[in-house]
């Protein structure tokens, strides 16, 4: 398994846009071979970042996902709205506390 987390800030003007089309896809990214999970987060003090929380079978399905025509028209959209680079992690759970 393996845990995507990709942080987003966006420009003021340009949030509900996203956060439209976002909700337009994201149960495609769901459906998507490989995925898991997937999630939004907003940070609570700076209100223009977010982070894409998502699940993956392996490295492979999620490379398969971002080489889809599907993938490169959404980032293509949301990256235009961005007021600072994208920082994108790949991570996988190391300890489990209960």
């Amino acid at each position: 398994m393996l845990i995507r987390i990709v942080k987003m800030r966006f420009r003021e003007d340009m949030i509900d846009t996203f956060l439209q089309f976002f909700n337009e896809r994201k149960q495609i990214i769901r459906n998507f071979a490989g995925c898991h999970h997937l999630e939004l987060w907003r940070d609570t003090n700076e209100r223009d970042i977010f982070f894409t929380y998502s699940h993956w079978e392996s490295a492979s399905a999620l490379d398969h996902y971002r080489y889809s025509d599907f993938f490169k028209e959404t980032w293509t959209f949301t990256k235009q709205h961005f007021s600072a680079k994208a920082e994108a992690y790949s991570i996988e759970q190391v300890v489990v506390e209960r």
